[in-house]
């Protein structure tokens, strides 16, 4: 086994990961709820999506040969709250995302050490792949926050719900009693 073939598998299960939670999350939400904000100086969901979406097809776009800060990005204007309906956050939210995996599953091992730029500045792929987990994980983050927010007691968990944690961890040793006897 490859360290860097695995590492790739990993990341795209990581990323994966991070896209259902938000999947979950629109799922619970209405399409008024996707312009709530705290106060006025919040970001809405329909905000963070916008950004992400943004982030998302100017990183991965042609990534391994342009500048991960397109000049078509208009960043300021991803925290404009003009989204129309929950179908367009939804078709921005699927098009950051395929812009990431489609990028994510042409690299070969080898590539995970070329050199890109971000804004200008040098990074490994395996840098520029890192720095994007951990904003995406952010942002991911923000929105189920804020959907939580919204839904109160109406909510459901998208991990362990409180107070099921003795229960759940019986399951997962049970579930994974018989890997470990093979």
């Amino acid at each position: 086994m490859e360290v860097e073939s695995e590492y790739l598998r990993i990341v795209i299960e990581r990323f994966e990961s991070l896209k259902v939670l938000g999947d979950k999350t629109f799922r619970q939400i209405s399409e008024e709820d996707i312009h709530w904000s705290y106060h006025e100086a919040s970001n809405s969901i329909a905000i963070v999506v916008k950004h992400m979406s943004g982030n998302m097809v100017s990183r991965w776009t042609d990534f391994l040969i342009s500048d991960g800060e397109k000049t078509s990005r208009k960043r300021d204007e991803e925290f404009e709250d003009d989204i129309s309906s929950k179908n367009e956050l939804l078709t921005l939210w699927e098009s950051g995302w395929n812009a990431l995996f489609t990028a994510l599953r042409s690299l070969t091992p080898e590539g995970l050490l070329k050199q890109i730029t971000i804004r200008g500045e040098s990074h490994l792929v395996i840098e520029a792949i890192e720095r994007q987990v951990a904003h995406y994980a952010y942002h991911v983050g923000q929105i189920v926050y804020i959907g939580k927010q919204i839904k109160g007691e109406e909510w459901n968990s998208l991990s362990i719900p409180r107070g099921k944690s003795e229960e759940y961890l019986k399951q997962m040793l049970e579930k994974h009693k018989g890997e470990e006897e093979d």
